[in-house]
């Protein structure tokens, strides 16, 4: 039995049909952009968040940006960020004119390091600082990284594409952020049905700012006082988020479920399988498993033969692209541990409502691996 890395498909009975008549509805009062729909699910995102501001954008990408020209960064700007990403958080500082240099990764929490952007922050004195919360939970050092910022007078943006649902010591990863952002690709936790984003803060002149840049830094409908740029959520992407909100706590109850079998079988097939750290409650978003380098194209091999997906999050540190050679102005972390861990890294799948059987599946060809 084949087993797909992500299904996207599974919706809940009773979702496909609300939606079609949200879109029949939607289309029949030719109501596309902005609207009730937007606005309703702003002000349930900043429930779920704990934060005042929501800011409905066209994309996580945008998001980032949007953020770092409401902190204030711009052309010439240093801006630290992690080395282990994926490339957005990376082109965002490019795309808003500013100058990245990458953190390395810390390898028990597989996160920023916080030693070394400590280090770093000393060293180059940046504008602004975005740290990335990955795989489904973040860093174990994040109340010091808002502390640290926060005491320097840096802003910290928080890139959550992969964290949203997560609770950290039993609220929202979010709701001490000063200014934090998402994603609604498809394939997220809370995924649309094409592109969009968010960007989350408490401070009301950042969110004034945010979205004043994401609708072409109107201030009236043709008065810009911004430059800006077209980043508007279209109502559709709000209705089918609208919808999905609904169901967004049996999803992630059904994925922490995923997560915790193989945190259980994994390691009796002497697998690591890296935990979040102390304090959080994971959103289930992936599983994260680390390999011998040698060892890894191996049992890939063998995945692929019996059709079982996976991934690798992320198969390449930022410093290494092609695309950075030229913009990245240096790479701090001497012990490079982000190359290590992405070319040890590797996911099973992790879905909402994946089954007993497609679990026992998954756990078989990994100890048809094991044999050989």
């Amino acid at each position: 039995m084949a087993v797909p890395f992500i299904d996207i498909k599974r919706f809940e009975a009773g979702f496909l049909e609300e939606w079609n008549e949200k879109v029949k509805t939607l289309s029949q009062n030719a109501q596309f952009i902005g609207g009730s729909e937007n606005a309703d699910l702003e002000k349930t995102l900043s429930e779920w968040t704990g934060l005042t501001h929501t800011i409905a954008c066209a994309n996580g990408t945008d998001a980032i940006q949007l953020a770092l020209r409401a902190v204030g960064v711009g052309r010439g700007d240093k801006v630290l960020l992690p080395d282990s990403t994926f490339w957005a958080t990376f082109e965002s500082v490019v795309n808003v004119g500013a100058d990245p240099y990458t953190i390395d990764t810390n390898p028990d929490d597989l996160q920023m390091d916080f030693e070394v952007f400590s280090r770093a922050i000393d060293e180059v004195k940046p504008k602004a600082a975005i740290i990335v919360h990955l795989y489904g939970w973040g860093s174990a050092r994040i109340t010091d990284y808002r502390v640290l910022c926060k005491s320097k007078g840096i802003p910290l943006i928080e890139d959550g594409a992969q964290c949203f649902g997560v609770k950290w010591n039993g609220e929202s990863l979010y709701k001490s952020a000063l200014i934090a952002t998402t994603s609604f690709y498809p394939a997220k936790v809370l995924g649309a049905a094409g592109d969009g984003g968010a960007v989350f803060t408490s401070d009301s002149r950042l969110a004034d700012i945010a979205r004043k840049l994401a609708n072409h830094g109107r201030t009236s409908h043709y008065e810009h006082g911004l430059v800006g740029w077209n980043s508007r959520m279209d109502s559709l992407q709000a209705a089918f988020l609208n919808i999905s909100l609904k169901h967004l706590s049996k999803r992630i109850k059904s994925r922490i479920e995923t997560a915790n079998y193989f945190y259980s079988e994994l390691p009796k097939l002497g697998i690591q399988v890296v935990h979040p750290p102390k304090g959080y409650t994971e959103n289930g978003y992936c599983n994260v498993c680390l390999f011998d380098p040698e060892e890894r194209p191996k049992i890939e091999a063998v995945l692929k033969e019996k059709g079982i997906g996976f991934g690798n999050i992320y198969p390449g540190a930022m410093s290494d692209q092609p695309g950075a050679q030229g913009h990245i102005k240096k790479r701090f972390g001497e012990k490079e541990n982000a190359k290590r861990i992405c070319k040890s890294v590797l996911n099973f799948p992790l879905f909402a409502y994946m089954t007993k059987e497609e679990k026992e599946e998954v756990l078989s060809s990994i100890k048809l691996y094991k044999s050989k």
